[in-house]
């Protein structure tokens, strides 16, 4: 490794490289040939591409020269906040649905982006339209290829492809291989770097919960209240389902965090934010959360519904036992439900405790705060607000993150009440604003 890859480790707050991302790095730099990576969700397939991708960027030009197919805003999102962290000028831009075109339009022209992390239908309008020019790429990253390759994103990614006549080299990751790479995609000479377990991880323990009632709401509810404080994602098939178990749980005292594909952004930011900043203990989802989310330090996978398919199983366990953590996976099964073929793994049979556990309560509590980058606020200033006009001591303020025109910050929950009382209202570098919590 060069000093340049060791100082952007540093800045990342990382030691050292696995061996998946060593081996990645020396072939993507060793040879010319397209890369094909599969490995366990978890293992850091983002970081094996992006560092020898940053390698290869010019940053003196003003042209896009790699384009990053991926298959939902947020992993475009966190793709390019990895990228910006390691220090190194290159400019990105994300460009998703769900936000008017028009604005990404307006960014891309100001950033002149070198790197550009989108979704495939998105990118097809931005080239439709002429705001990104699709010949000066040279680079191509199809980042959880096997999903933008399914049927559903067959037509954009052809499209896509095809319009992207000077790439020269292709690198596609995944944690579950693809049956075959479509000729669309024209990947030649390709090396492949598989590190795939052929499954779940030997670190995550599966078990069994018999629910006595075809619903298996209060089977749900007394699992997590059995499980306590610790992190679970609760995985259903269905949007509507999602709304449904979530209001459930809530109506039970639950600190819960929806999300799934029919939110607005704003809506699924914050559900995401909530549940990585510990004042949501469970996050409800459909199988949306199950890739390219960078959710640190999940405990529990709850399959309150069952996976459909293999690459679903695995890619929802997947989201425990990260790195080198241990995690644990739970079937609900309803009297007349089994567990399906793939799920190879054994699974222990679980009784709850007939004295039930009380609803535990998330340690966090988050504050939206009106103000942010565009008012030249910073981390720093957060702190010193929340600590003078709040009334808080630093160690009860948690993560913060500084967005373009607001902030969310994570505070103890025991402190809420104070903060919104001594701070709401109050002056920022002079400026008024909003405090109020996230629900």
């Amino acid at each position: 490794m060069t000093n340049e890859i060791q100082q952007i480790l540093d800045r990342l707050g990382m030691a050292r490289l696995n061996q998946m991302q060593l081996d990645t790095y020396r072939e993507v730099n060793g040879t010319d040939a397209d890369v094909v990576v599969v490995s366990p969700t978890g293992s850091g397939k983002t970081l094996a591409y992006m560092l020898p991708l940053a390698g290869m960027i010019d940053v003196s030009s003003d042209a896009v020269q790699a384009v990053v197919i991926v298959p939902n805003r947020e992993l475009a999102l966190q793709s390019a906040e990895v990228m910006g962290r390691f220090g190194l000028h290159i400019r990105t831009v994300c460009c998703y649905g769900g936000r008017p075109a028009m604005d990404e339009h307006r960014v891309i022209r100001q950033v002149a982006p070198h790197v550009v992390f989108g979704t495939p239908g998105r990118l097809n309008d931005h080239f439709d339209k002429g705001n990104l020019s699709p010949y000066t790429a040279r680079f191509l990253v199809i980042d959880e290829f096997d999903k933008c390759l399914e049927m559903g994103f067959h037509n954009e990614m052809a499209k896509l492809l095809k319009r992207l006549s000077g790439v020269r080299r292709r690198f596609l990751l995944s944690a579950t291989d693809a049956d075959r790479i479509p000729d669309f995609v024209n990947a030649r000479h390709v090396a492949k770097v598989d590190y795939s377990e052929g499954g779940i991880s030997s670190r995550v323990e599966q078990y069994c919960l018999k629910s006595a009632d075809k619903d298996k709401l209060e089977a749900l509810g007394n699992l997590l209240c059995t499980i306590g404080r610790q992190s679970s994602m609760v995985f259903l098939n269905y949007r509507d389902s999602v709304e449904r178990v979530a209001s459930y749980l809530r109506g039970r005292g639950f600190g819960v965090s929806a999300f799934h594909g029919g939110l607005e952004q704003p809506e699924r930011e914050a559900a995401l934010y909530r549940f990585g900043n510990g004042s949501a203990n469970v996050l409800v989802s459909t199988d949306l959360a199950s890739r390219g989310l960078d959710i640190p330090d999940v405990d529990n996978i709850i399959h309150y519904h069952m996976p459909l398919t293999r690459e679903s199983y695995i890619h929802r366990v997947g989201r425990t036992a990260r790195w080198d953590a241990t995690g644990k996976s739970f079937f609900i099964l309803s009297p007349d439900e089994s567990l399906p073929d793939f799920v190879e793994k054994e699974c222990s049979p679980i009784t709850l405790p007939e004295q039930m556990p009380g609803v535990p309560q998330p340690k966090m509590e988050t504050l939206y705060i009106g103000k942010g980058k565009k008012d030249k606020i910073s981390k720093g200033d957060i702190v010193g607000f929340l600590c003078k006009k709040g009334g808080l001591d630093s160690s009860a303020i948690g993560r913060i993150d500084v967005k373009e025109r607001y902030c969310y910050v994570a505070v103890s929950r025991e402190k809420v009440g104070q903060v919104l009382s001594m701070a709401g209202g109050e002056k920022i570098k002079g400026i008024k604003t909003i405090v109020e919590v996230v629900r």
